[in-house]
């Protein structure tokens, strides 16, 4: 009786996690959509970049990144000469609290080597939140917050 008692309670256990791993993918196309992104300089708080693009997960976490378009520029980036890669996870609970984490970089194709690197997770108000990194030549570098919004 006590065996049976087990095998029931295993069983249980391994549908509810079945469920759960479901409900969990089904979360994982959040990401997908357009989306406008703001770059602040942590050292005086200006604006340093903005773009809009089109996420789109992908199998394993990966996100293509689509319609990118800068919306600001300077040296260190072109629109239209750039490339761009990312990356998406989620995790939660049963009770309903999503934690993700959010990975995009950016790779001028100009001479100056310059890559952006922004790294961070699901925010308040269907955004992602988190830093960046520009790094590259000596014109082309700096840090600070970015926030991902939902167009």
């Amino acid at each position: 009786m006590l065996k049976s008692g087990i095998v029931i309670c295993l069983a249980v256990a391994l549908f509810t996690v079945g469920c759960g791993s479901n409900n969990s993918g089904s979360s994982s196309t959040n990401v997908n959509g357009n989306w406008s992104a703001s770059l602040v300089n942590s050292s005086d708080g200006s604006s340093a970049y903005a773009f809009t693009t089109t996420l789109t997960e992908t199998n394993g976490g990966s996100v293509t990144v689509t319609n990118f378009k800068l919306t600001s520029t300077g040296s260190c980036f072109v629109d239209g000469q750039t490339t761009q890669s990312g990356s998406f996870t989620l995790s939660g609970d049963f009770s309903g609290n999503v934690k993700g984490t959010f990975g995009m970089t950016v790779n001028s194709l100009n001479n100056n080597g310059a890559q952006l690197v922004l790294q961070g997770g699901v925010g308040p108000n269907n955004t992602i939140v988190g830093t960046w990194q520009l790094t590259g030549s000596s014109a082309c570098s700096g840090q600070g917050t970015f926030t991902l919004n939902r167009m």
